[in-house]
Protein backbone atom coordinates (compact mmCIF):
# COMPACT_ATOMS: atom_id res chain seq x y z
CA UNK A 1 0.00 0.00 0.00
CA UNK A 2 2.88 2.48 1.09
CA UNK A 3 4.46 1.81 -2.36
CA UNK A 4 1.17 2.28 -4.27
CA UNK A 5 0.88 5.78 -2.42
CA UNK A 6 4.47 6.53 -3.14
CA UNK A 7 4.00 5.82 -6.63
CA UNK A 8 0.60 7.84 -7.04
CA UNK A 9 2.36 10.76 -5.38
CA UNK A 10 5.54 10.20 -8.13
CA UNK A 11 3.02 10.43 -10.70
CA UNK A 12 1.06 13.56 -9.58
CA UNK A 13 4.17 14.90 -9.38
CA UNK A 14 5.12 14.73 -12.37
CA UNK A 15 1.58 15.92 -13.85
CA UNK A 16 2.00 19.05 -11.71
CA UNK A 17 5.23 20.10 -13.44
CA UNK A 18 4.37 19.21 -16.97
CA UNK A 19 0.90 20.81 -16.72
CA UNK A 20 2.44 24.46 -16.33
CA UNK A 21 1.57 26.25 -19.33
CA UNK A 22 4.38 26.06 -21.71
CA UNK A 23 5.80 29.74 -23.55
CA UNK A 24 4.44 29.17 -27.22
CA UNK A 25 6.64 29.29 -30.33
CA UNK A 26 6.78 32.93 -32.18
CA UNK A 27 4.97 33.35 -35.78
CA UNK A 28 7.49 33.65 -38.38
CA UNK A 29 9.22 37.40 -38.54
CA UNK A 30 8.33 39.04 -41.87
CA UNK A 31 9.31 41.87 -43.65
CA UNK A 32 12.52 44.30 -42.82
CA UNK A 33 13.92 44.81 -39.10
CA UNK A 34 16.89 46.90 -38.18
CA UNK A 35 18.69 46.29 -34.30
CA UNK A 36 21.29 49.51 -34.36
CA UNK A 37 23.60 50.75 -32.02
CA UNK A 38 25.15 47.10 -31.29
CA UNK A 39 28.69 46.21 -29.69
CA UNK A 40 28.45 43.15 -32.33
CA UNK A 41 30.35 39.98 -31.81
CA UNK A 42 30.53 38.73 -35.15
CA UNK A 43 31.24 35.23 -33.98
CA UNK A 44 34.56 34.92 -35.90
CA UNK A 45 36.89 36.76 -33.98
CA UNK A 46 35.83 40.20 -35.43
CA UNK A 47 33.89 42.91 -33.19
CA UNK A 48 31.63 45.78 -34.62
CA UNK A 49 31.24 49.02 -32.71
CA UNK A 50 28.14 50.74 -32.73
CA UNK A 51 27.34 48.31 -35.20
CA UNK A 52 23.79 47.24 -36.87
CA UNK A 53 22.14 44.20 -37.98
CA UNK A 54 19.69 44.01 -41.36
CA UNK A 55 16.92 41.52 -41.00
CA UNK A 56 14.83 40.10 -43.83
CA UNK A 57 12.18 37.27 -43.87
CA UNK A 58 14.21 35.93 -40.75
CA UNK A 59 17.76 35.95 -42.41
CA UNK A 60 20.55 38.44 -42.05
CA UNK A 61 20.70 40.54 -44.95
CA UNK A 62 23.91 43.53 -44.06
CA UNK A 63 25.85 43.51 -40.94
CA UNK A 64 28.35 46.76 -40.77
CA UNK A 65 28.93 50.09 -38.56
CA UNK A 66 26.00 52.99 -39.06
CA UNK A 67 24.32 51.33 -42.18
CA UNK A 68 21.58 53.84 -43.13
CA UNK A 69 17.91 52.60 -42.80
CA UNK A 70 16.90 51.05 -46.08
CA UNK A 71 12.91 51.66 -47.27
CA UNK A 72 10.34 49.52 -46.20
CA UNK A 73 11.54 49.22 -42.72
CA UNK A 74 8.81 47.29 -40.55
CA UNK A 75 10.17 47.98 -37.06
CA UNK A 76 13.45 49.36 -35.78
CA UNK A 77 15.09 47.93 -32.36
CA UNK A 78 17.76 50.21 -30.52
CA UNK A 79 20.33 48.09 -28.46
CA UNK A 80 21.39 50.72 -26.46
CA UNK A 81 24.85 50.25 -26.94
CA UNK A 82 24.55 46.72 -25.46
CA UNK A 83 26.59 43.08 -26.41
CA UNK A 84 24.71 41.43 -29.81
CA UNK A 85 26.27 37.98 -30.37
CA UNK A 86 25.42 34.86 -32.15
CA UNK A 87 22.96 32.63 -30.24
CA UNK A 88 25.10 30.10 -27.96
CA UNK A 89 24.94 26.53 -29.73
CA UNK A 90 25.23 23.42 -26.99
CA UNK A 91 27.07 20.66 -29.27
CA UNK A 92 25.77 17.73 -27.13
CA UNK A 93 23.15 17.53 -25.00
CA UNK A 94 20.02 15.51 -24.09
CA UNK A 95 17.72 17.86 -23.97
CA UNK A 96 14.11 17.08 -25.31
CA UNK A 97 15.23 13.60 -24.41
CA UNK A 98 15.23 13.50 -20.29
CA UNK A 99 13.27 15.68 -18.46
CA UNK A 100 13.66 14.35 -14.86
CA UNK A 101 16.05 11.59 -14.70
CA UNK A 102 14.02 9.90 -11.64
CA UNK A 103 10.71 9.63 -13.67
CA UNK A 104 11.35 6.92 -15.99
CA UNK A 105 8.27 8.06 -18.31
CA UNK A 106 10.54 11.13 -18.94
CA UNK A 107 13.32 9.10 -19.69
CA UNK A 108 13.85 8.49 -23.74
CA UNK A 109 17.46 8.74 -24.25
CA UNK A 110 18.61 5.23 -24.58
CA UNK A 111 17.79 2.41 -26.17
CA UNK A 112 18.49 -1.57 -25.02
CA UNK A 113 21.61 -3.28 -26.50
CA UNK A 114 25.39 -2.38 -27.77
CA UNK A 115 24.85 -1.92 -31.61
CA UNK A 116 22.02 0.62 -32.12
CA UNK A 117 23.22 2.43 -35.02
CA UNK A 118 19.17 2.78 -36.55
CA UNK A 119 18.25 4.85 -33.57
CA UNK A 120 17.05 8.71 -34.48
CA UNK A 121 17.30 10.96 -31.50
CA UNK A 122 14.85 13.56 -33.31
CA UNK A 123 11.92 11.51 -33.39
CA UNK A 124 12.19 11.41 -29.47
CA UNK A 125 12.82 14.90 -28.97
CA UNK A 126 10.61 16.70 -27.15
CA UNK A 127 9.74 20.31 -27.93
CA UNK A 128 7.75 21.01 -24.59
CA UNK A 129 11.01 20.33 -22.21
CA UNK A 130 11.02 23.04 -19.75
CA UNK A 131 14.63 22.80 -19.85
CA UNK A 132 14.63 24.61 -23.21
CA UNK A 133 12.97 27.68 -21.99
CA UNK A 134 15.87 27.85 -18.97
CA UNK A 135 18.66 27.05 -21.86
CA UNK A 136 17.20 30.62 -23.73
CA UNK A 137 17.30 32.52 -21.22
CA UNK A 138 20.92 31.77 -21.30
CA UNK A 139 21.59 32.34 -24.48
CA UNK A 140 21.27 29.09 -25.99
CA UNK A 141 19.47 28.77 -29.08
CA UNK A 142 20.44 26.03 -30.94
CA UNK A 143 21.65 22.33 -29.51
CA UNK A 144 23.03 18.91 -30.83
CA UNK A 145 20.44 16.19 -29.46
CA UNK A 146 22.41 13.17 -28.97
CA UNK A 147 21.56 9.60 -28.40
CA UNK A 148 22.91 8.05 -25.06
CA UNK A 149 24.27 4.26 -25.17
CA UNK A 150 26.61 1.95 -24.53
CA UNK A 151 28.31 1.20 -27.92
CA UNK A 152 27.15 2.46 -31.34
CA UNK A 153 24.10 4.54 -30.01
CA UNK A 154 22.81 6.08 -32.75
CA UNK A 155 22.55 9.41 -34.64
CA UNK A 156 22.18 13.03 -33.30
CA UNK A 157 20.18 15.94 -34.83
CA UNK A 158 20.75 19.61 -34.70
CA UNK A 159 17.60 21.65 -33.67
CA UNK A 160 16.53 25.12 -32.62
CA UNK A 161 14.71 26.15 -29.62
CA UNK A 162 11.91 27.58 -30.61
CA UNK A 163 9.62 25.51 -32.39
CA UNK A 164 5.72 23.41 -32.23
CA UNK A 165 7.43 20.01 -32.88
CA UNK A 166 10.83 18.19 -33.90
CA UNK A 167 10.00 18.78 -37.40
CA UNK A 168 10.18 22.51 -36.88
CA UNK A 169 13.18 22.14 -34.76
CA UNK A 170 15.14 20.53 -36.95
CA UNK A 171 18.62 22.43 -38.68
CA UNK A 172 20.34 19.25 -39.89
CA UNK A 173 18.48 15.98 -39.29
CA UNK A 174 20.58 13.09 -38.05
CA UNK A 175 24.03 14.95 -38.81
CA UNK A 176 26.15 12.22 -36.68
CA UNK A 177 26.57 9.01 -35.57
CA UNK A 178 27.74 8.44 -31.99
CA UNK A 179 30.20 5.61 -30.72
CA UNK A 180 30.93 5.29 -27.09
CA UNK A 181 34.68 4.08 -26.39
CA UNK A 182 35.13 1.20 -24.18
CA UNK A 183 37.29 2.39 -21.78
CA UNK A 184 40.43 0.21 -22.36
CA UNK A 185 41.63 0.26 -18.88
CA UNK A 186 42.64 -2.54 -16.80
CA UNK A 187 40.39 -2.96 -13.76
CA UNK A 188 42.24 -4.88 -11.11
CA UNK A 189 41.15 -7.24 -7.99
CA UNK A 190 37.68 -7.72 -9.45
CA UNK A 191 35.45 -10.58 -10.40
CA UNK A 192 33.50 -11.24 -14.05
CA UNK A 193 30.69 -9.96 -12.24
CA UNK A 194 32.08 -6.47 -10.03
CA UNK A 195 32.97 -8.57 -7.38
CA UNK A 196 36.37 -8.56 -5.17
CA UNK A 197 37.81 -11.33 -5.14
CA UNK A 198 35.96 -14.20 -2.68
CA UNK A 199 33.28 -12.29 -2.64
CA UNK A 200 29.70 -14.53 -3.79
CA UNK A 201 30.45 -12.45 -7.17
CA UNK A 202 34.04 -14.07 -7.55
CA UNK A 203 35.08 -15.53 -10.34
CA UNK A 204 38.13 -15.46 -13.31
CA UNK A 205 38.90 -11.80 -14.12
CA UNK A 206 37.78 -9.62 -16.71
CA UNK A 207 40.26 -7.86 -19.46
CA UNK A 208 38.61 -4.67 -20.54
CA UNK A 209 41.18 -3.86 -22.79
CA UNK A 210 40.82 -7.49 -24.60
CA UNK A 211 37.29 -7.13 -24.50
CA UNK A 212 37.22 -3.44 -25.22
CA UNK A 213 39.19 -4.09 -28.18
CA UNK A 214 37.44 -6.59 -29.23
CA UNK A 215 34.21 -4.66 -29.76
CA UNK A 216 36.08 -2.21 -31.80
CA UNK A 217 37.11 -5.16 -34.09
CA UNK A 218 33.83 -6.43 -34.37
CA UNK A 219 32.79 -2.87 -35.38
CA UNK A 220 35.03 -2.41 -37.93
CA UNK A 221 33.74 -6.15 -39.62
CA UNK A 222 30.52 -4.80 -39.01
CA UNK A 223 31.06 -1.51 -41.49
CA UNK A 224 32.90 -3.40 -43.68
CA UNK A 225 29.54 -5.81 -44.30
CA UNK A 226 27.38 -3.06 -44.14
CA UNK A 227 29.61 -1.09 -47.32
CA UNK A 228 29.52 -4.60 -48.90
CA UNK A 229 26.05 -4.43 -48.53
CA UNK A 230 25.66 -0.97 -49.52
CA UNK A 231 27.15 -1.44 -52.85
CA UNK A 232 25.88 -4.49 -53.89
CA UNK A 233 23.08 -4.38 -56.31
CA UNK A 234 19.34 -5.25 -56.46
CA UNK A 235 19.15 -6.25 -52.79
CA UNK A 236 16.35 -8.59 -51.81
CA UNK A 237 16.32 -8.16 -48.14
CA UNK A 238 16.22 -4.67 -46.05
CA UNK A 239 18.85 -4.87 -43.50
CA UNK A 240 17.88 -1.69 -41.18
CA UNK A 241 21.61 -1.56 -39.20
CA UNK A 242 23.44 -1.58 -42.35
CA UNK A 243 21.08 1.17 -44.75
CA UNK A 244 21.24 3.36 -41.35
CA UNK A 245 25.06 3.49 -41.84
CA UNK A 246 24.59 4.41 -45.10
CA UNK A 247 25.61 8.26 -44.82
CA UNK A 248 28.11 7.54 -42.33
CA UNK A 249 29.58 5.49 -44.79
CA UNK A 250 29.33 7.40 -47.91
CA UNK A 251 30.81 11.08 -45.56
CA UNK A 252 27.83 12.43 -45.02
CA UNK A 253 27.46 12.17 -41.42
CA UNK A 254 30.13 12.80 -38.90
CA UNK A 255 31.66 10.17 -36.57
CA UNK A 256 31.62 11.47 -33.13
CA UNK A 257 33.55 9.01 -30.90
CA UNK A 258 32.87 9.75 -26.92
CA UNK A 259 36.47 9.30 -25.61
CA UNK A 260 38.71 10.80 -23.10
CA UNK A 261 41.81 8.96 -22.71
CA UNK A 262 45.26 8.84 -25.64
CA UNK A 263 44.17 5.01 -25.80
CA UNK A 264 40.85 5.72 -26.84
CA UNK A 265 41.45 8.49 -29.07
CA UNK A 266 44.42 6.64 -30.71
CA UNK A 267 42.00 3.69 -31.53
CA UNK A 268 39.48 6.38 -32.72
CA UNK A 269 41.69 7.28 -35.20
CA UNK A 270 42.30 3.95 -37.00
CA UNK A 271 38.24 4.48 -38.11
CA UNK A 272 39.45 7.91 -40.12
CA UNK A 273 42.42 5.62 -41.38
CA UNK A 274 40.38 3.08 -42.62
CA UNK A 275 36.84 4.34 -43.46
CA UNK A 276 37.99 7.84 -44.07
CA UNK A 277 35.41 8.97 -41.81
CA UNK A 278 34.96 13.05 -40.51
CA UNK A 279 35.68 12.40 -36.77
CA UNK A 280 35.10 14.53 -33.95
CA UNK A 281 35.56 13.78 -30.44
CA UNK A 282 33.31 13.99 -27.79
CA UNK A 283 34.94 14.68 -24.11
CA UNK A 284 38.81 14.06 -24.84
CA UNK A 285 39.95 15.53 -22.26
CA UNK A 286 43.52 14.42 -22.67
CA UNK A 287 42.79 15.89 -26.39
CA UNK A 288 45.94 18.30 -25.40
CA UNK A 289 48.73 15.61 -25.15
CA UNK A 290 48.11 14.93 -28.90
CA UNK A 291 47.21 18.04 -30.19
CA UNK A 292 49.52 18.17 -33.07
CA UNK A 293 48.46 14.53 -34.32
CA UNK A 294 44.68 15.58 -34.17
CA UNK A 295 45.68 18.52 -36.19
CA UNK A 296 47.50 16.65 -39.10
CA UNK A 297 43.88 14.33 -39.46
CA UNK A 298 42.12 17.04 -38.82
CA UNK A 299 39.88 15.71 -36.15
CA UNK A 300 37.72 18.24 -34.08
CA UNK A 301 36.93 17.83 -30.38
CA UNK A 302 34.00 19.14 -28.08
CA UNK A 303 35.65 19.79 -24.67
CA UNK A 304 32.59 18.36 -22.82
CA UNK A 305 33.45 19.72 -18.88
CA UNK A 306 35.37 22.21 -18.27
CA UNK A 307 34.72 22.44 -14.56
CA UNK A 308 36.46 19.26 -13.69
CA UNK A 309 39.00 17.44 -12.25
CA UNK A 310 42.07 15.81 -14.65
CA UNK A 311 41.65 12.69 -15.87
CA UNK A 312 44.68 11.56 -14.05
CA UNK A 313 46.49 12.27 -10.87
CA UNK A 314 49.79 13.47 -12.96
CA UNK A 315 47.73 15.80 -14.46
CA UNK A 316 47.74 19.77 -13.44
CA UNK A 317 44.62 20.07 -11.17
CA UNK A 318 43.84 23.29 -13.89
CA UNK A 319 44.36 21.07 -16.68
CA UNK A 320 40.57 21.14 -17.46
CA UNK A 321 40.82 24.90 -18.12
CA UNK A 322 44.23 24.66 -19.74
CA UNK A 323 43.07 22.36 -23.01
CA UNK A 324 41.12 24.40 -25.25
CA UNK A 325 44.20 27.26 -24.94
CA UNK A 326 46.19 23.38 -26.17
CA UNK A 327 44.13 22.80 -28.52
CA UNK A 328 43.58 26.65 -30.12
CA UNK A 329 47.50 26.99 -30.14
CA UNK A 330 48.02 23.46 -32.41
CA UNK A 331 45.12 24.79 -34.76
CA UNK A 332 42.79 22.05 -33.53
CA UNK A 333 38.87 22.83 -34.70
CA UNK A 334 37.40 22.57 -31.44
CA UNK A 335 33.96 23.54 -29.70
CA UNK A 336 32.95 23.97 -25.65
CA UNK A 337 30.06 21.95 -24.41
CA UNK A 338 28.47 21.31 -20.89
CA UNK A 339 27.48 18.21 -19.82
CA UNK A 340 26.71 18.67 -16.05
CA UNK A 341 23.25 16.80 -15.13
CA UNK A 342 22.49 19.55 -12.95
CA UNK A 343 22.97 22.51 -14.67
CA UNK A 344 21.95 21.01 -18.30
CA UNK A 345 23.79 22.97 -20.00
CA UNK A 346 23.15 26.57 -18.39
CA UNK A 347 26.92 27.08 -17.93
CA UNK A 348 27.57 26.79 -21.16
CA UNK A 349 29.04 30.38 -21.57
CA UNK A 350 30.63 30.33 -18.25
CA UNK A 351 32.57 27.22 -19.42
CA UNK A 352 34.19 29.34 -21.90
CA UNK A 353 34.58 31.94 -20.06
CA UNK A 354 36.88 30.01 -18.08
CA UNK A 355 39.04 29.23 -20.85
CA UNK A 356 39.50 32.60 -20.98
CA UNK A 357 41.18 32.66 -18.24
CA UNK A 358 43.69 29.68 -18.96
CA UNK A 359 44.85 31.70 -22.06
CA UNK A 360 41.96 31.81 -24.86
CA UNK A 361 40.22 35.04 -25.88
CA UNK A 362 37.11 36.02 -25.41
CA UNK A 363 36.37 36.24 -29.09
CA UNK A 364 38.17 33.03 -29.26
CA UNK A 365 36.10 31.57 -26.52
CA UNK A 366 32.61 32.77 -27.90
CA UNK A 367 33.66 31.10 -31.26
CA UNK A 368 34.10 28.45 -29.13
CA UNK A 369 30.29 28.13 -28.46
CA UNK A 370 29.18 29.61 -31.78
CA UNK A 371 30.91 29.42 -35.16
CA UNK A 372 33.10 26.23 -34.22
CA UNK A 373 30.59 24.52 -32.91
CA UNK A 374 28.41 25.22 -35.98
CA UNK A 375 30.96 24.01 -37.92
CA UNK A 376 31.29 21.02 -35.98
CA UNK A 377 27.51 20.17 -36.21
CA UNK A 378 27.36 20.72 -40.11
CA UNK A 379 25.43 23.87 -39.32
CA UNK A 380 27.95 26.78 -40.37
CA UNK A 381 26.12 27.54 -43.52
CA UNK A 382 22.67 28.25 -41.24
CA UNK A 383 23.69 29.89 -38.16
CA UNK A 384 26.75 30.25 -35.77
CA UNK A 385 27.80 33.81 -36.89
CA UNK A 386 26.35 37.24 -37.88
CA UNK A 387 27.12 37.42 -41.36
CA UNK A 388 24.74 38.08 -44.29
CA UNK A 389 22.89 34.90 -45.47
CA UNK A 390 22.86 32.76 -42.53
CA UNK A 391 19.54 32.88 -39.99
CA UNK A 392 18.84 35.69 -37.48
CA UNK A 393 19.67 33.95 -34.45
CA UNK A 394 21.00 36.16 -31.78
CA UNK A 395 21.37 37.31 -28.89
CA UNK A 396 21.73 40.73 -26.88
CA UNK A 397 22.89 40.51 -23.65
CA UNK A 398 23.36 44.41 -21.23
CA UNK A 399 27.13 42.40 -19.76
CA UNK A 400 29.87 40.23 -20.93
CA UNK A 401 28.04 36.72 -22.11
CA UNK A 402 31.08 35.39 -20.71
CA UNK A 403 30.88 36.61 -17.51
CA UNK A 404 28.57 35.31 -14.73
CA UNK A 405 28.93 38.40 -12.80
CA UNK A 406 27.54 40.87 -16.00
CA UNK A 407 25.89 38.22 -18.02
CA UNK A 408 21.91 39.35 -18.94
CA UNK A 409 20.41 38.11 -21.67
CA UNK A 410 17.82 40.66 -22.11
CA UNK A 411 16.31 39.92 -25.64
CA UNK A 412 16.75 36.46 -27.95
CA UNK A 413 15.87 36.06 -31.75
CA UNK A 414 15.76 32.64 -33.62
CA UNK A 415 15.52 32.75 -37.48
CA UNK A 416 14.31 36.81 -36.77
CA UNK A 417 11.87 36.02 -34.22
CA UNK A 418 12.18 37.18 -31.13
CA UNK A 419 11.41 34.45 -28.10
CA UNK A 420 10.10 34.91 -24.76
CA UNK A 421 12.97 34.14 -22.34
CA UNK A 422 10.30 33.43 -19.52
CA UNK A 423 10.82 29.83 -17.52
CA UNK A 424 9.82 27.73 -14.82
CA UNK A 425 12.59 29.11 -12.86
CA UNK A 426 10.95 32.42 -13.34
CA UNK A 427 7.89 31.76 -12.96
CA UNK A 428 8.50 30.58 -9.80
CA UNK A 429 10.78 33.05 -8.46
CA UNK A 430 8.32 35.82 -9.22
CA UNK A 431 5.65 33.75 -7.50
CA UNK A 432 7.11 33.29 -3.86
CA UNK A 433 8.52 37.12 -4.83
CA UNK A 434 5.04 38.00 -4.49
CA UNK A 435 4.06 35.70 -2.35
CA UNK A 436 6.21 36.86 0.48
CA UNK A 437 6.92 40.25 -0.81
CA UNK A 438 10.57 40.38 -1.48
CA UNK A 439 10.68 42.62 -3.99
CA UNK A 440 8.97 45.36 -1.68
CA UNK A 441 11.80 44.38 1.14
CA UNK A 442 14.37 44.71 -1.31
CA UNK A 443 13.29 47.49 -2.99
CA UNK A 444 12.83 46.95 -6.54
Amino acid sequence: MKKIFFTFLLAFGALQLFSQANVLPAPAQKGVMLVKNAIIHVGNGTVIENGTVLIKDGKIEKVGRDLPVPEGVTEIMDAGGKHLYPGLMLPVSNLGLIEISSIRASNDAREIGDMNPNVRSIVAYNTDSKVINTLRSNGILSANIVPQGSFLAGSSSVVQLDAWNWQDASLKTDGGMHLYMPSLMPRMGFGRRGGMPGGPNAGAVSDPVKEGLEQIENLKAFFREAKAYLSAPGREEVNLKFEAVKDLLAKKQKFYVHANTVKQMLVALDFVREFGFELVLVGASESWQIADLLKQHNVSVILQQMHSLPTTTDDDVDQPYKSAAALQKAGVLFAISDDDSQTRGRNLAFNAGTAVAYGLSKEEALAAITLNAAKLMGVADKTGSIEPGKEASFIISSGDILDMATSNVTDAFIQGRKVNLDDKQKQLSDRYEQKYELKQKKGF
